[in-house]
C-alpha cells in the first residue's frame, strides 16, 4: 500500500516544445474545476488566467523536469499543482496533448494558421517553428465525463446541445457496445466539447470558465442523461 500526502492547489496542464534542448511554452491551460483528490480530467481553458510570474515558474519548473528527464527535442505534455509558491509536477511526457484536447488550441504568425499537430511536424521536419504563437482568443474543451459503468449505445441530441451558445463542436468518441468505467479506473471519455471565445476580453479577463459544462445526471434507471443548460444529449445504455 502507497499512502501519500494530498496535494492541494490549482491545477494547470503545459503545452510546450523543445527544441535541441530549450524549451517554449506553447499553452498553459486552467482546470477550473475544484480540487479534488480523485484527478478526473474535465475541463480545460486557454489562455491561462495565472499572473505572468507564476506562468514563468511554472515554466522553469517543467523545463527543469525535461532536463532531469534528458528530454531534448520534440513535444511535452507537463500537469502540476501550485501549492501556495511552490510549483509541484505532477507528470511529464514527451508527447503532445491527448485526446481530441489539441483541437482547443491554434496557432498563428504573420497571417498564416496552424494547428498543434501542424506546429510539431514541422518541429520534427527540422523546420523553425519561431514565431508560431498561440491565438489571442480564448478557448475551451470538456471531457465529458462518464457518470457510472454500462454499455454504451448511442447518443441523442447532439444537434440540440450544439444550439447552446458558445459551443462549436461536439465529438462523441465512445463506440456503440464499448464498456465504459467511469475515471479513474477507466481509460477513456464519452467524447468532447469544444468552446472557443473569440473575444478573449468577456469572462472577467484572460479566458472563460469552460464551455456550459454537461451536469450528469442519474436517475432510477435508464436511459442516463447529460443535461448542457436546458439542452439534453441522451446517452442510452442498459
Amino acid at each position: 500500500m502507497l499512502v501519500e500526502d494530498y496535494l492541494p492547489g490549482a491545477e494547470y496542464a503545459v503545452e510546450a516544445r523543445l527544441d535541441r534542448g530549450r524549451l517554449g511554452v506553447l499553452a498553459i491551460f486552467d482546470k477550473p474545476d475544484p480540487s479534488r483528490p480523485v484527478l478526473r480530467e474535465t475541463i480545460y481553458v486557454a489562455p491561462s488566467r495565472a499572473v505572468a510570474s507564476l506562468q514563468r515558474q511554472i515554466e522553469d519548473a517543467v523545463g527543469d523536469a525535461c532536463r532531469a528527464l534528458g528530454l531534448e527535442h520534440g513535444p511535452v505534455h507537463a500537469e502540476c499543482r501550485v501549492d501556495g509558491g511552490r510549483v509541484v509536477i505532477l507528470e511529464v511526457a514527451a508527447r503532445p496533448i491527448g485526446g481530441l484536447c489539441a483541437r482547443a488550441l491554434r496557432f498563428q504568425r504573420g497571417a498564416d494558421e496552424a494547428s498543434l499537430e501542424d506546429v510539431l511536424l514541422r518541429l520534427a521536419m527540422g523546420q523553425s517553428i519561431d514565431g508560431w504563437v498561440r491565438e489571442a482568443a480564448a478557448s475551451a474543451v470538456m471531457m465529458i465525463p462518464i457518470p457510472c459503468g454500462g454499455r454504451f449505445r448511442r447518443v441523442d441530441g447532439v444537434e440540440e446541445a450544439l444550439d447552446v451558445e458558445g459551443i462549436v463542436d461536439l465529438r462523441v468518441t465512445a463506440k456503440p457496445d464499448q464498456y465504459l468505467v467511469p475515471l479513474p479506473e477507466g481509460a477513456s471519455y464519452l467524447g468532447f466539447i469544444f468552446a472557443p471565445r473569440r473575444d478573449a476580453r468577456r469572462g472577467g479577463g484572460g479566458a472563460p470558465r469552460g464551455p456550459p459544462a454537461p451536469a450528469v445526471h442519474r436517475g432510477s434507471g435508464h436511459p442516463r442523461e447529460f443535461v448542457v443548460r436546458s439542452r439534453r444529449v441522451r446517452t442510452v445504455g442498459r
